[in-house]
């Protein structure tokens, strides 16, 4: 479970990690009574995904009422299909220079991880590997302030800078293990004056531990509009930013279906697994979750054992009859019942594939516009 920037600096906060002075806002109200406190600010959009500055998520009022009205217009957009239900107005910091550093878990070596950069910012993904401190922390011993000093001489940082990274490391850890996460970040963590400041506040906590906080603790929604409807009718579905429509039944057909339409060459628009005994109701559900992605061309990779491919092909015959399918699509139909399915498809004009290369490639080529062959 994801928490917004808010709740994770409220936690921080808590834990005595230093944060810019800061308060959520629900609607415009109040927004410029608390900004009119700061000597200036920064209104930045509460959604779960990255890159809220290139989408304008981040807003750079100059007065209280401009930082009312930023708050309102951020209130009322979608960012990266997630919509702002709240906004964080918090003090906007003197920048001198960033540093990232984060904890998560190293599945393989079954060890909480230090990952730790004197290059921090927006473009962390693209730092070189030379350039991250990574550092696994003893279970048993915890992390003492030695190991922070440690992370801090390699990444090269001056002593009034390393004891308070030293300092932070330890709060983060103590964070990490108290409330379950998964991962605990700071990107930016920033150098202002002589301070070091979480610009931002990036926590994951374990979905299995949520259980533990109930009174304090808000679930938040990570999934769109769309996935939410997939999840109502038992279906597994993650928007991607492809343009091939995909659905299979089970989570690595659907899985090994997108890597092939890489290795193809195409882009899959979203991961959806129908499950192992979607009937025709749920599977035309999902079909139309699917068309409403806009896909350029739609791909159903079905190996039917639980799930019996006349139920399949129903579905399909079902959505074009009512609501139409406005795309090209190609189905692979192999299994329980696949004689009676391949019937029903064709008499829908649609024919069905055996094997799953040819299925794939197909769909690719009509994703680029290829005719028919």
């Amino acid at each position: 479970m994801k928490l917004y920037e808010y709740m994770g600096k409220d936690i921080f906060r808590r834990e005595g990690i230093p944060v810019p002075r800061g308060k959520a806002f629900f609607s415009p109200e109040g927004v410029a009574d608390f900004v009119s406190g700061l000597p200036s600010a920064v209104v930045k959009s509460q959604v779960l995904s990255g890159g809220r500055g290139k989408a304008g998520g981040i807003k750079f009022p100059g007065t209280p009422a401009e930082a009312e009205a930023a708050a309102g217009e951020l209130l009322s957009t979608v960012i990266k299909d997630l919509p702002v239900h709240a906004v964080l107005v918090e003090e906007r910091l003197q920048i001198d220079k960033e540093y990232y550093v984060a904890i998560t878990v190293d599945g393989a070596r079954r060890k909480p991880l230090v990952i730790a950069s004197a290059h921090g910012g927006v473009d962390i993904e693209e730092v070189a590997e030379e350039h991250l401190v990574k550092m696994h922390v003893d279970v048993h011993a915890g992390l003492q302030p030695y190991f922070g000093r440690e992370v801090a001489r390699r990444m090269g940082l001056p002593p009034d800078e390393a004891r308070q990274l030293s300092q932070l490391l330890v709060k983060m850890y103590h964070l990490f293990r108290t409330y379950d996460a998964e991962l605990v970040e700071i990107n930016p963590l920033v150098v202002s004056g002589n301070q070091l400041v979480a610009a931002d506040a990036k926590i994951t906590l374990d979905d299995e531990a949520s259980f533990r906080f109930p009174d304090w603790l808000p679930r938040v929604e990570e999934r769109t509009e769309k996935e939410q409807r997939a999840a109502e009718i038992g279906i597994s579905f993650v928007e991607l930013g492809g343009d091939i429509g995909v659905m299979a039944n089970g989570a690595g057909i659907t899985m090994a279906t997108l890597d092939m339409i890489h290795h193809f060459g195409g882009s899959p628009r979203n991961f959806m697994d129908a499950g192992g005994g979607a009937g025709t109701e749920a599977t035309a559900r999902a079909l139309e979750i699917l068309l409403s992605t806009n896909p350029k061309a739609i791909l159903v990779n079905i190996f039917g054992g639980i799930t019996r491919c006349d139920d399949v092909a129903r579905a399909f015959a079902r959505v074009k009859e009512t609501v139409g399918i406005p795309v090209p699509i190609v189905i692979r139909l192999v299994g329980t019942n696949e004689e009676a399915g391949v019937e029903i498809l064709k008499q829908q004009g649609i024919n069905a594939y055996r094997t799953v290369q040819d299925a794939v490639a197909r769909a690719v080529e009509l994703a680029a516009g290829k005719e028919a062959i």
